[in-house]
């Protein structure tokens, strides 16, 4: 058990907190998130932090501001309480996709996110697969930025043995497909697609050669699916074989499930960064990767203070 380390988490994936805190061999730190009948947010720490290395793992998943909020309101209680320091564990950082302004008058929601994380008093940030890498150079304190890829390629090299094709669904994923790919050793291939308003896309043309190749649609989120789906489309018309999504986080608001069960797609890999619900979990089609052991991994070195670049990658 690493001396003088604390986990800590509020309500929004306690099983995956669960999961590091078995990897590390430590317990899970005792405090108290609920709410008062209005929905306003009340945190105690219940044991002493005092010069304690602290980690608060937290994702900002749906409940997406509530769960900002009870983040903020934990990271202010260790601080009070006089932690060390504070490493904020975000899994998945939501307003990612709001990180530079695209429209006139609107906020560059990403960015103050960030400040709020880092005046809240964090000391270090550690997250996983951020939807774009800039986001890093929004707070003024480290960050460390891990990618699930390693977890998620060892499980398609391990049951997709076939000639496979990797493919992105959009020209903006193509940096992480191509990375994808390489590891994989396996061709690449883009989806050219024209968004014509938030959530909604439509697929044009497919970049590469898919052709009797099991096809692999690689992103860092999946949210209402309708870019995967009409990829799968695209893809099956451009005689793919196979055709396989993979994901780190399974945001899967709206209609996601129901356009992914009518879809062509053979398997969704996504990773536990967000939690599934019990609906999600009856999705046959659905395979639950964790990332606990690479977290894990992540924050003994923090804590040790040791090299974590080999994680980068």
């Amino acid at each position: 058990m690493p001396e003088g380390i604390k986990l800590f988490t509020g309500n929004a994936n306690k099983t995956l907190t669960k999961e590091i805190a078995d990897f590390l061999g430590i317990p899970v730190g005792e405090a108290t998130v609920s709410a008062f009948s209005d929905s306003e947010i009340m945190v105690q720490i219940n044991e002493n932090v005092r010069g304690a290395d602290v980690f608060v793992v937290q994702p900002t998943c749906m409940p997406v501001n509530h769960n900002i909020m009870e983040l903020l309101l934990m990271i202010d209680a260790l601080k009070r309480a006089s932690a060390g320091r504070i490493t904020a564990v975000i899994p998945y950082y939501g307003y990612a996709r709001q990180d530079r302004k695209v429209l006139p008058r609107v906020p560059i929601s990403s960015r103050l996110v960030a400040d709020l994380i880092t005046t809240a008093g964090t000391d270090r940030v550690l997250t996983v697969d951020l939807h774009a890498g800039q986001i890093q150079g929004f707070f003024d304190i480290p960050v460390d930025h891990l990618y699930a890829a390693p977890v998620i390629s060892a499980y398609v090299k391990k049951k997709y043995l076939n000639d496979i094709v990797i493919v992105s669904p959009d020209a903006g994923g193509v940096e992480r497909a191509r990375a994808f790919a390489k590891r994989l050793n396996a061709s690449l291939a883009i989806i050219d697609k024209r968004r014509e308003k938030a959530n909604e896309s439509h697929v044009m043309n497919v970049i590469g050669n898919v052709r009797k190749k099991d096809a692999v649609l690689f992103d860092d989120m999946v949210d209402t699916a309708g870019t995967i789906t009409q990829a799968v489309s695209a893809l099956k018309e451009k005689g793919a074989k196979k055709i396989i999504a993979a994901c780190t986080h399974a945001v899967l608001s709206g209609p996601a499930l129901d356009r992914i069960n009518s879809s062509d797609l053979v398997e969704m890999i996504v990773t536990n960064t967000i939690p599934t619900d019990k609906k999600q979990r009856k999705c046959r089609k659905l395979t639950v990767l964790s990332v606990a052991p690479l977290l894990g991994e992540a924050i003994r070195r923090i804590h040790e203070e040791s090299s974590i670049s080999s994680l980068f990658v």
